[in-house]
């Protein structure tokens, strides 16, 4: 998959959590767990496409690296949300999953960069 492509992928992840956080409750946890989601989701997002802007490999990898701990956050709080029964398990649909993707092809991504970087 090109980089246009991961763009338009975590653009989409986050629109899907833009939608998700709007369906919660409007409780304390509703507020607090959509409000923190909606900021690491949206932030794997941002930082991805400014990571395929990036200056340098090293400048790359370092935005790449906010990324995965972004969308690993936005797994957390996905999984958090689900398990405290705010919202019904199968309106969860697949965005945990895409969650977890996105980590993995990000870890990786990181992965292959920083071995990049040690044989320069």
């Amino acid at each position: 998959m090109n980089k246009a492509d991961q763009i338009k992928r975590t653009m989409d992840f986050a629109l899907r959590v833009v939608r998700l956080v709007d369906s919660l409750p409007r409780t304390t946890a509703g507020h607090v767990f959509g409000k923190q989601l909606l900021r690491c989701a949206s932030s794997v997002a941002a930082n991805y496409r400014a990571a395929c802007r990036g200056k340098s490999t090293q400048d790359f990898l370092a935005k790449l690296k906010i990324c995965e701990e972004e969308s690993d956050e936005s797994a957390f709080w996905l999984e958090l949300i689900d398990a405290s029964g705010l919202l019904p398990s199968k309106k969860m649909g697949n965005i945990i999953d895409e969650a977890h993707q996105l980590n993995a092809i990000i870890t990786a991504a990181c992965k292959t960069t920083a071995a990049k970087l040690r044989k320069q």
